[in-house]
Parts: C-alpha cells; sequence; structure tokens
C-alpha cells in the first residue's frame, strides 16, 4: 500500500517517516521500500565496525529484525529515521564485536604489528609514510594512553568497559582518553 506509492511520480516518493510509521503498523511492502533504500548505507556502518563482509551481512539481516520488531518505537521528534536506523546498526556491530572479543587473552595493543594494523586491510592503499608517523607519534604517548586511546579508538571500548579493565573511575578514563587524543593530534600536526 505505502510501498506502491514509490512506484509512481517522483514527486509522489514517501518519505522515510511515513516508511517507518507503516513498517510499525506492519506493512511488509513498507519495510521492503524501507530496506531498498536504506540497506546501503546500515550496510556500510557495519562493515566499517566488523570489516568482515560475511559477519556485516549476517549482522544487517539482524540490524533489519530489530528495525521490523522496533519500528514503532521511533520518534520522529528524536531525529530523522536513518540516523536511528543507523544507531541500531551501529550497536548491533558493537554488540557481536564485543561478544567474539576473548575477555581473558587481552593483551596490550601498541606492538608493531597492532599498529600496522591501523593502516586498513591488505586490500587497501596505506600510506606508509602517514603510517610510520602515527607509530612515532603514539610511541612517544604515555603507555597507559596509548593504551586507553588505542583501546577506545580502534577496538571500540567503552569508557565503562576500560574503567573495568584497568580498575579506575570512568571519569579518570575520559581524561586519560582526551589527554591522550590532544597528544596524538599535536603530534600529528606536527
Amino acid at each position: 500500500m505505502v510501498a506502491q506509492k514509490t512506484a509512481g511520480r517522483a514527486g509522489d516518493e514517501v518519505t522515510l517517516e511515513s516508511l517507518m510509521a507503516a513498517t510499525a503498523a506492519g506493512d511488509r511492502a513498507a519495510f521492503r521500500t524501507l530496506y531498498e533504500r536504506t540497506s546501503a548505507k546500515l550496510f556500510g556502518v557495519v562493515l566499517r565496525i566488523l570489516r568482515n563482509r560475511s559477519k556485516a551481512e549476517d549482522a544487517l539481516q539482524d540490524v533489519y529484525v530489530k528495525i521490523w520488531q522496533k519500528a514503532g518505537q521511533y520518534d520522529s521528534k528524536q531525529g530523522r529515521p536513518i540516523t536511528w536506523m543507523a544507531t541500531v546498526a551501529r550497536n548491533r556491530a558493537i554488540d557481536i564485536v564485543r561478544a567474539t572479543r576473548p575477555e581473558q587473552t587481552v593483551d596490550e595493543p601498541g606492538d608493531e604489528e597492532e599498529i600496522f594494523r591501523l593502516g586498513g586491510s591488505a586490500n587497501e592503499q596505506v600510506d606508509v609514510t602517514e603510517l610510520e608517523t602515527l607509530r612515532t607519534c603514539l610511541s612517544e604517548m604515555k603507555e597507559d594512553d596509548r593504551n586507553y586511546v588505542l583501546l577506545a579508538y580502534y577496538e571500540g571500548w567503552s569508557r565503562d568497559e576500560l574503567a573495568e579493565r584497568f580498575a579506575i573511575p570512568s571519569g579518570t578514563v575520559k581524561t586519560r582518553l582526551r589527554r591522550g587524543l590532544i597528544q596524538l593530534r599535536t603530534c600529528l600536526e606536527n
């Protein structure tokens, strides 16, 4: 019913808000249209976090199941539908990363191989000079600050997870992350 309107003239195109409302009401055609219009973006979100196409495809399926089940919880006053959907996708991908992270075998980040993985996957072109600059800047940081920055911004750990891991208050983690990022940015700009 709603999805049929999208097949009409370009001026008749249905908004994501109305597709969300129709999906919340159980309209499968609207859900199909919502999927067609948003799946590429949401796949990009989960792929960027999971770094594995197969896992990202599985995660995307989970994301759309959750969107189907929770579409009624979307509130247009809180933001755009694509933002809400991207948050669902991001949270699912992070849950997968956390579930597959071996808790007892976490090594401290910072060795050479780990730093060079920051450059991307083997298929990507990596600017070795920029990577060497990053490695140098990271090596000049205090070990604790470097570990916090790498775990938070590279591995996706939350402040609460870092606080628990290092047995310190969450506010202290926030301060150390901020200090580490300022030091890293200063070094990279020079």
